[in-house]
């Protein structure tokens, strides 16, 4: 039994995580945020970091603390139906629902959508994803050579990849940032924006869904002490996060000064296909096709890899391979959607299913100063379902939105929650939730959770 990872171990469980994180939003949504923020880039870009980075690390460290093996066995402080109604729901966004999805139509519209006629999209977009996932799926199949794959390999050769298009960037800069075009919805509350675009990433959601890679892995270098796997954990998880947040903020700064060459686009994947076009010409489409589908595919390894993991925790008399081959089919069919509708569908469940990560995440994290008391995780969980519910039905499509039902339930997040308008209408319910939790804890005799 080892007492600690060597460095080197660390830097490649680093690398790991990293690329596991790092995907398809990882790259688009800092370029749009930068194009949309203009000269407000910076403020925004910092309420970007505290969800994009600072949460998925404090998800680390939940998880590296709880010495658990991952989402299921935390939740499960809530009660065993809210722990798999909550593991299920989670790995079903995060896999074929979303960003499983989102990942092949990244790697499409960006590589080849512009060098395809308009009426064969649909066509070409299938052939790819049919590739695409029949690759991830090949590679997820052997879970313990993920380590390899991604964290030796892929990962390294998308960074040195993507390090080239940046430093041509930062050389020869598009525009002057300081006088760029500020978008009306980056105009006001430029933090709190940010920090709500940074739930696109679904990267604090990603960081309790990975946590049964890291902690296998780590396992498998021959630490078994929950303790030194706690801290093998967090400092793996350190390197990973300062990395990201480092490539997030150049990407932001790329966007805000492309806007000297180039209107807002629709999304972060047409304006990365523009800019790299611009340095490089047809070259450029070549090297930023590498970098995304690098990019996507080593994420699309993980996410199947962490999916089918979980599963067959979940339902045991089920087979791994099963589940990889389900999530991998179901992902093809969903990617054929296209990128920008998956995006807009995406936004109402994020706001309903990020807040529960995030309190779930706190409450781990303090779990300590009450001894994992069932009572407390459930208060607070409660009565910030209920009011995630609502920000997630005020974020959902019009035809959702303009009914009775939604109107009616809006029109009350409107007059009893603060900070409804800007999506944290869940802030104070979560923090009643847990001061109720916190009194009765007190007042009875506290129960140790499973």
């Amino acid at each position: 039994m080892k007492s600690k990872l060597t460095f080197k171990e660390n830097l490649f469980i680093g690398s790991m995580l990293f690329g596991l994180f790092f995907g398809a939003g990882n790259l688009i949504f800092p370029i749009h945020l930068g194009q949309t923020a203009g000269s407000n880039v910076f403020t925004a870009n910092l309420g970007f970091l505290i969800t994009a980075i600072g949460l998925p690390f404090l998800g680390i460290i939940a998880i590296g603390i709880s010495k658990t093996n991952g989402l299921f066995d935390i939740a499960n402080r809530v009660n065993r139906s809210y722990a798999y109604i909550f593991t299920i729901l989670l790995y079903l966004v995060i896999g074929p629902f979303f960003a499983l999805p989102r990942l092949a139509t990244t790697s499409f519209e960006i590589a080849f959508a512009s060098s395809l006629p308009k009426e064969s999209i649909g066509f070409y977009l299938a052939l790819f994803s049919v590739v695409f996932f029949l690759t991830a799926w090949f590679f997820a199949r052997r879970p313990s050579k993920i380590l390899d794959y991604i964290g030796k390999f892929l990962n390294p050769v998308f960074l040195v990849l993507l390090g080239l298009l940046i430093l041509l960037a930062m050389i020869r800069p598009m525009g002057d940032v300081s006088g760029a075009a500020v978008s009306p919805h980056y105009q006001d509350s430029v933090l709190l924006k940010g920090f709500v675009d940074g739930y696109n990433t679904l990267d604090a959601l990603a960081s309790l869904a990975f946590g049964i890679i890291i902690v296998t892995t780590i396992k498998k270098l021959g630490i078994t002490d929950p303790k030194v796997i706690a801290k093998e954990t967090i400092k793996s998880g350190l390197i990973s996060v300062v990395l990201m947040g480092l490539i997030y903020t150049l990407l932001a700064y790329m966007g805000a000064m492309s806007l000297g060459k180039f209107e807002v686009s629709d999304n972060g994947g047409i304006a990365l296909a523009q800019i790299a076009n611009f340095y490089l010409g047809k070259y450029g489409i070549i090297l930023l096709s590498l970098i995304i589908i690098v990019a996507c595919l080593k994420t699309a390894i993980g996410l199947i890899t962490a999916f089918s993991e979980t599963f067959v925790e979940l339902f045991p008399s089920q087979k791994y391979i099963m589940f990889a081959t389900v999530v991998s089919i179901a992902a093809f069919i969903i990617a054929n959607v296209g990128l920008t509708q998956i995006i807009a569908y995406s936004v109402p469940v994020l706001m309903f299913l990020y807040p529960l990560a995030i309190v779930l995440i706190l409450l781990t994290l303090f779990s300590g100063l009450y001894q994992d008391s069932n009572i407390i995780y459930q208060t607070t969980i409660y009565f910030t379902l209920v009011a995630a519910l609502v920000d997630g039905i005020k974020a959902s499509p019009e035809f959702l939105v303009n009914t009775g039902f939604a109107q009616g339930l809006i029109a009350l997040g409107e007059k009893y929650l603060p900070f409804f308008s800007i999506g944290m209408g869940w802030v104070v319910p979560a923090w009643v939730g847990f001061i109720i939790g916190f009194i009765i804890y007190k007042i009875r005799k506290p129960v140790r959770a499973a």
